[in-house]
Formats: C-alpha cells, sequence, structure tokens
C-alpha cells in the first residue's frame, strides 16, 4: 500500500503579496481553477494501490486544508504540526501513523503540496519504478530531468544503476553557481532536487534510528500523545515542538547506503518564484505572464497578476507587478528571490500584509474587511448552506448586521429569528450570540462592529459544531 503524505506547512513568502502566511501559496490557484494542495491530492489519486492521502499541515489551516480535500473529492486524514520541524520529523510521525493503519507493508509518498506537474502520467510511471525500489529495501528520491542551468535548486549525481530506471545516489549537491550548474546540465549525471521522496514507512524509520535516534524518538512521543477529532490528528504539542527541525535529506538520505533516484520528467515545477509561475502558466508573444484584470502597452518580459483591481502597464520591461486588494509589490524581475527580505521588513514593522489578506477564511465560509476607524469596523461576512458560527458573546464590542443576500438563523440570547434580503439586528455587547445559514445559497452579510476593543480575539466560544469551543485566542484565527 503506497500512503502518500502531501506536505502543506509551507508559507511561500517569495510569491508575497499574494502568498502569506494564513494563506500560502499551495492554497491558491496559481497555475488553473485549482489550488495547487488540490491538484497535489488529485493526482495521487491517479497513483495504483495508493491508500487516501496524508496531509501535514499547521493549525491555523486545518479547515482550509478539509475543505479543499473535499472540493477536490479526494478525502484525507489531516496531521497536525504544532510547529515547524522541517520534513524529517514529519515524515517520521506519518511513518508510525502509516504503519498503524496500513500495516508492515506500507510505502510512504512524500510530496510537497505546492509543486505542478504538467505530465500526470508520467509522474504516476515513476511512482511505479520508484515502488519497485522501495519493495526491494530503497530509500527513493525523485530527481528531476535538468531543462536548464538552475542555481536555486540542490542538485542529484546519479551513481550505478540497480534496476530499470533507478540508479544509486552517488551525492547530493548543494545550490551551485552559473558555470557549475552548466556544467552539471552538459555531464548528463545530474538530477535537480525535487523534495519528493517514496520509501518503506518501517525502512525510513529503521534509518532514523541509525542516524538520528533523537529525532525519532520525538516524533513516535509526539505520535503517542496525539489527539484524535474527526478527520484531524493533532500531534503532541511539546513533544514535536521538542523534536529538532530537520529535513530527510541531511537526517537520512546522505547518510544511508541504501538511496536510490529516479528520473523524473513531468513537467515539475515548485513554483518558488514568480518567474516560475509564468513559466508553468505559460506567456504570450511578447513574452508577458498577465492574469486578472490587466492592460499592457508596450511591455515585455514581465510578470503582470491582478487579484483584483485593473492594472495598467506603460513602457516596461523585466518587471514583477503583484497587486492585491491591500498591497502592490513593483520589482525588477532579477530581483525576485529578495521579495522574502522585503516580508522580513514587513514583519519587522508589525504590518498585517506580511502575514494576512484582508480576506479570512474560516471553518464556516469568510469575512473581508472593508473599513475600520476608531472605535468601528464593518466586515462582508459570506456564510455557505449549512454554515454555522460558534455560540459565542464578546466582552468589549456591539454588532449590527444586515443582510444582504440569503437567509440568515440568528441566535440572540434566548431568541431565534429568521432574517432575509434588507432586514437587519443588532448584538448588544455581552449577548450570547450565533449566527447560520439554513437556506440553500450563500448567506452575504455586511456586519457593523463597534466599541473599545475590536480584535479576533475577543471571543468567548461556549458551543462549535468545529471543535473550537474552549480554545485560546492564538488558536481562533483558526
Amino acid at each position: 500500500m503506497i500512503v502518500p503524505v502531501i506536505l502543506a506547512g509551507g508559507a511561500g513568502t517569495r510569491l508575497w503579496p499574494l502568498s502569506r502566511d494564513a494563506r500560502p501559496k499551495q492554497f491558491l490557484p496559481l497555475t488553473g481553477e485549482r489550488t495547487l494542495l488540490a491538484e497535489t491530492a488529485r493526482r495521487v489519486a491517479g497513483v495504483e494501490n495508493a491508500a487516501v492521502p496524508l496531509v501535514v499541515g499547521r493549525e491555523a489551516h486545518r479547515f482550509l486544508i478539509a475543505e479543499q480535500l473535499r472540493q477536490a473529492g479526494t478525502p484525507g486524514m489531516v496531521m497536525l504540526e504544532p510547529a515547524g520541524r522541517n520534513t524529517a520529523p514529519a515524515a517520521a510521525a506519518a511513518a508510525i501513523e502509516a504503519l498503524a493503519a496500513h500495516g508492515p507493508d506500507s510505502q510512504l509518498l512524500i510530496l510537497p503540496s505546492d509543486h505542478v506537474m504538467a505530465d500526470a502520467d508520467a509522474f504516476t510511471a515513476a511512482v511505479a519504478i520508484a515502488s519497485e525500489a522501495a519493495a526491494s529495501g530503497y530509500l527513493t528520491t525523485f530527481g528531476v530531468t535538468p531543462t536548464s542551468p538552475e542555481t536555486g535548486y540542490g542538485y542529484i549525481r546519479r551513481g550505478d544503476s540497480l534496476l530499470g530506471g533507478v540508479a544509486r545516489v552517488a551525492a547530493f549537491v548543494e545550490k551551485p553557481d552559473r558555470a557549475t550548474a552548466t556544467a552539471y546540465l552538459d555531464s548528463g549525471d545530474y538530477l535537480w532536487n525535487s523534495g519528493m521522496f517514496l520509501f518503506p514507512a518501517q525502512a525510513y524509520l529503521d534509518a532514523l534510528a541509525v542516524h538520528a535516534p533523537d529525532l525519532l524518538e520525538s516524533a513516535r512521543a509526539a505520535h503517542a500523545g496525539a489527539e484524535r477529532d474527526r478527520d484531524f490528528l493533532r500531534l503532541d504539542d511539546d513533544a514535536f515542538a521538542a523534536c529538532r527541525s530537520e529535513s530527510i535529506d541531511y537526517a537520512v538520505m546522505e547518510k544511508t547506503e541504501h538511496a536510490a533516484v529516479v528520473a523524473l520528467d513531468a513537467g515539475w515545477s515548485d513554483l518558488g518564484s514568480w518567474g516560475s509561475v509564468a513559466e508553468a502558466a505559460g506567456v504570450d508573444a511578447d513574452h508577458n505572464y498577465c492574469h486578472g484584470d490587466v492592460l499592457l502597452t508596450d511591455t515585455h518580459d514581465c510578470v503582470v497578476h491582478s487579484d483584483g483591481r485593473l492594472v495598467t502597464t506603460l513602457g516596461l520591461h523585466n518587471t514583477l507587478v503583484v497587486a492585491t486588494d491591500d498591497a502592490v509589490l513593483v520589482a525588477d524581475r532579477d530581483r525576485e528571490q529578495d521579495i522574502k527580505a522585503v516580508v522580513a521588513r514587513l514583519r519587522d514593522d508589525n504590518r498585517r500584509e506580511a502575514t494576512e489578506h484582508r480576506k479570512v477564511y474560516r471553518p464556516w465560509g469568510s469575512y473581508e474587511a472593508i473599513a475600520a476607524g476608531e472605535r468601528f469596523q464593518v466586515k462582508r461576512i459570506i456564510v455557505p448552506p449549512g454554515g454555522r458560527l460558534s455560540l459565542q458573546k464578546h466582552h468589549h464590542r456591539a454588532e449590527h448586521w444586515v443582510v444582504v443576500q440569503g437567509t440568515a438563523l440568528v441566535t440572540r440570547g434566548e431568541e431565534q429569528t429568521l432574517l432575509t434580503e434588507d432586514q437587519s439586528t443588532y448584538i448588544p455587547l455581552g449577548t450570547v450570540h450565533r449566527l447560520e445559514n439554513p437556506g440553500k445559497v450563500d448567506l452575504v452579510l455586511i456586519e457593523v462592529q463597534s466599541g473599545s476593543y475590536l480584535g479576533e480575539d475577543d471571543i468567548v466560544r461556549y458551543d462549535d459544531i468545529y471543535g473550537r469551543a474552549g480554545e485560546n485566542s492564538k488558536r481562533k484565527s483558526a
């Protein structure tokens, strides 16, 4: 049994301002109508003898992951990391779970959630070859056939052939300079390191026992103390936080004698920059990548992405322009790798734009800040059919609700009221209340908050169908 393990905990700051901590690139539809996570889940569904995927993600994204899996039509289990500890501990916890759920012959297919592949058939063919190698005890990685002297990737040097399509790993090589990368490409012996793996779950744990026993001990403790909640497996906070941060490459693959590599030629990209997004999505006759409401004049070799507003350009060359509803990035395309430094400055200045979008997703729907000032805030709230907010109250704010579309079932104190379009209600400060959508179309509502404090942590939850009642304020963003 092949158990796909989809790693969905990354931040993707190189694609800011579109990708942010609250909604990183794996949850965005960058190259089509579906998000990268949804595309990854659908891709592994085509793998022969595959179990439902195990998605490893952050606590704050748990309902976002579950909803995207539902929309993709691919059920899965979600393992929640209390803290980011790189790939080796996550894979260890996943291996323990796979052995418990699927038995001793389980193989792990470790995949990042934010990569794209143009040729799904080539991917599944490579997985089949790697599975044969794994059945013989090899810890297999996928090396992408290089198409250019890329300096942004690590490389794998192939060694002796083992069996059809599989070779020993002779060496893992760090990101090279341009001249070295060109030599690698010319030699034909080197592959890009994709960060994807397929290996027997037990063999991986055995390798950790030899090369990183402390990491294995922490992973076992985190899994032993895990809490199961619906389709979520929440690893023990203290045990996992105590685990050192390490990648699969450093913890095992560079040390084991059983490392093997399968060449992958499937139109792969890790979408690590706006340039790679443009390459994956395609460019026009002037070598421009355009998305959204954009109008280009005398512009070439540019990336212009609008997430809503009209963006126009005139006389631009080799320029990156990305506009969202609350931020605009304009940069020389040769400086794309420095976007992380821009985000770091925003974090240092405690700017919300570094981590959050104006539109915020919740398990019951979403809300978007429209206006704010001293002692007031206006939001647009959307609740899909069946969505139900928690039964809650606020200590510092009152709320006015106006229904714009659909039907709202409002609990206010001891009374319940149905509101339809153009009807409104008032929730006084301190009143226990709930909002839900009993209808068949989206409920759209304008909320006006007023009070001395309007922060999202001013919520006392009494009941919640999504299991958030009693959570501390640090988890309320989920």
